[in-house]
């Protein structure tokens, strides 16, 4: 009877403490408003193409034949007149006659996932070097020193530079898209670490000095068992806020690469790729350079909103002001 009143008391208590993280990350207008638009933006992305079922990859037969036969002064025109608004394209063609909403929708699912793939990535990475880099003392010096190499070394240059050595081994490997999009989340995660990293060794440096870390150590619990129970769960706080900050680094780098020519194929689209094939006609057509755009803008302020409002609801300094 007395462990069933224990185990309810305990169920409440962690029920009440997330209660007040809830309570105190609505209090933050900006990051609830940013949650908002972030889940209407994925499930857009996520749903949108059940809804609207046109082909993002799709050539009407017309300009297939026009672009087979060479029509050049005819294939110039339609060129050059793609991006008309209509009902049956509300956000207009591109200069393939191409959709630009199933483009658009197809795209930020392709960038989402990247983000979130990536941000995974380098929240292991930094948190794994962090803990150990803490925790252990024969390991700072060398994990935080090669923690300094990589925020010393050039990142975009390097991330060019690996793009164009290992694309076409990945490509043979898991095809041309499955291959691009391993490239990009690996590069992306391995040059991304660090700053995580930064945090949790901090966290971790004054958390081992505390005194239940102590009286754990001295009745002889395994380091191991010290960092999984008594470490990672009050590191939790940093952890959460640099995925949130991570995920919009992750969506601008890739967009980076695909504006640049480094990410996705041409005709695979990316919320960057359809950027880089808008600059040309930028000036007769900016709706098309103007939603590719708003939408990066929008994700990467909405989650760095509610990167804010988990900062607020789960520093316990702050919570219940």
């Amino acid at each position: 009877m007395t462990d069933t009143v224990q185990h309810v008391e305990q169920t409440e208590a962690s029920r009440s403490q997330w209660w007040d993280v809830w309570d105190q990350f609505k209090s933050h207008r900006g990051a609830l408003v940013g949650l908002v638009i972030f889940a209407i933006i994925v499930f857009g992305v996520t749903l949108g193409p059940f809804i609207w079922r046109a082909d993002p990859q799709a050539i009407p037969p017309v300009v297939e034949m026009i672009k087979q036969r060479d029509y050049r002064p005819i294939y110039t025109a339609l060129w050059d007149s793609g991006a008309k608004v209509s009902w049956a394209n509300p956000l207009g063609t591109d200069n393939l006659a191409r959709d630009n909403l199933a483009r658009l929708m197809y795209g930020g699912r392709v960038s989402i996932a990247v983000g979130l793939t990536a941000m995974v990535l380098s929240i292991v990475l930094g948190t794994a070097i962090g803990v150990v880099a803490g925790y252990f003392r024969k390991f700072d010096g060398p994990l935080m020193r090669t923690t300094d190499l990589f925020l010393a070394l050039p990142l975009l240059p390097l991330i060019l530079v690996a793009s164009l050595l290992f694309r076409e081994p990945l490509s043979a490997m898991f095809g041309v898209e499955g291959g691009t999009f391993a490239l990009i989340v690996a590069l992306i995660g391995i040059t991304s670490w660090m700053q995580t990293a930064r945090i949790v060794r901090g966290d971790v440096l004054a958390l081992k000095e505390r005194e239940f870390v102590l009286a754990a150590r001295s009745i002889g619990t395994p380091a191991r068992r010290i960092i999984t129970n008594h470490i990672l769960p009050n590191i939790m706080s940093p952890i959460m806020v640099s995925a949130t900050l991570g995920i919009a680094s992750s969506i601008i780098t890739e967009s980076a690469l695909s504006f640049l020519g480094f990410g996705f194929p041409p005709d695979f689209p990316t919320w960057g790729r359809l950027l880089n094939d808008s600059v040309d006609r930028m000036v007769s057509y900016p709706e098309r350079v103007i939603w590719p755009g708003l939408a990066i803008s929008l994700t990467v302020l909405s989650v760095n909103y509610i990167g804010d409002g988990l900062r607020d609801a789960l520093d316990p300094r702050i919570r219940g002001r």
